[in-house]
């Protein structure tokens, strides 16, 4: 019996720890040859001097489960490493079919303390990773089905964040490029999906180190009546994510494109895009102040004080 992804090739970035690291695991044990990222940086912020033993160590792991993998050093948000990250899947592998972005750093601020290096660099390596890695892998396969082949397949899985869907008053920098990431997707899904790409974006909740102090409070293990091996499993552990980016990167995906999936824990939630909450008309061609006022501040009155939109409240989120 064949796997899901046998025959395909992927490239995983930020793949040396954490999330990554789970997510090129996965999609080998699926049968993908892997080109696992990493820029190695040892601090969560970008600090510290690259190294290409995080990747070389997934890499090799994969290759000592009989599967495909070879190790790429390179920071993706800078543009000509990208297009070297998308040649280098193509000469070892001969085709690319499945990108996975999932690199990105933490320098957290609140809005009035951020300086603009801070802003800069987040907004670099998430948004401008994405896009960078996005474009080169889009470039590949409109050019194969330009080129008359038929039946180029693609896959695109972007990592935002529920801190774009909730808030996050200490990451104003981490929440814009979370959030400028789904945009890029949506779009991407759109303009590809001719060419047989799909396009999605996932929003993971899991213990990383970008996240060991914002989870610090929660268990590590959660145990029932009578403990089994599933039990042991961190409930935030990022083996709880990986099954969805394989899934996503699958054949039966082929139906998903353009959408935004939070996923931890053994939940997966599909969120819905923007809807309106309400609607006023003027009772005249033009509102005035005085109309709004009569119409908008009773309608904001009755809600929760510091309520967020409609996707936290579906997905039982809370600020901070």
């Amino acid at each position: 019996m064949s796997l899901p992804l046998e025959g395909l090739s992927a490239i995983v970035t930020g793949a040396g720890r954490g999330l990554g690291r789970a997510e090129a695991l996965e999609l080998a044990r699926l049968g993908a040859a892997v080109v696992v990222n990493d820029y190695g940086q040892p601090g969560r912020d970008g600090s510290g001097e690259a190294s290409a033993a995080p990747a070389e160590e997934v890499a090799a792991e994969i290759r000592a489960a009989g599967g495909r993998a070879v190790a790429h050093l390179g920071d993706v948000a800078d543009f000509e490493t990208a297009r070297g990250l998308v040649d280098l899947a193509v000469a070892e592998f001969g085709k690319l079919d499945v990108l996975v972005n999932n690199a990105g750093i933490l320098r957290d601020r609140m809005i009035f303390s951020m300086g603009e290096a801070e802003w800069d660099s987040v907004v670099r390596v998430h948004l401008k990773g994405h896009f960078n890695t996005t474009h080169f892998a889009a470039v590949h396969w409109r050019g194969r089905a330009k080129a008359g082949e038929s039946g180029v397949y693609g896959r695109i899985v972007n990592t935002s964040s529920e801190a774009f869907l909730a808030g996050s008053a200490g990451q104003p920098n981490y929440a814009a490029a979370k959030g400028g990431i789904v945009g890029l997707t949506t779009s991407t899904a759109l303009a590809l999906a001719k060419y047989g790409v799909t396009a999605n974006a996932i929003c993971p909740r899991a213990r990383t180190r970008m996240t060991e102090d914002v989870f610090a409070a929660i268990p590590t293990i959660r145990r029932g009546a009578e403990p089994t091996a599933e039990d042991e499993l961190d409930p935030l552990s990022p083996e709880h994510v990986a099954p969805l980016v394989g899934y996503l990167a699958s054949p039966a995906a082929a139906g998903v494109n353009g959408q935004l999936l939070v996923v931890h824990g053994g939940m997966v939630a599909i969120v819905d895009r923007p809807r309106v909450a309400a609607k006023f008309d003027t009772a005249k061609d033009v509102f005035t102040y005085e109309e709004l006022d009569g119409l908008l501040t009773p309608h904001y009155a009755a809600r929760p004080a510091g309520e967020t939109f409609a996707a936290a409240e579906v997905l039982g989120l809370k600020k901070g």
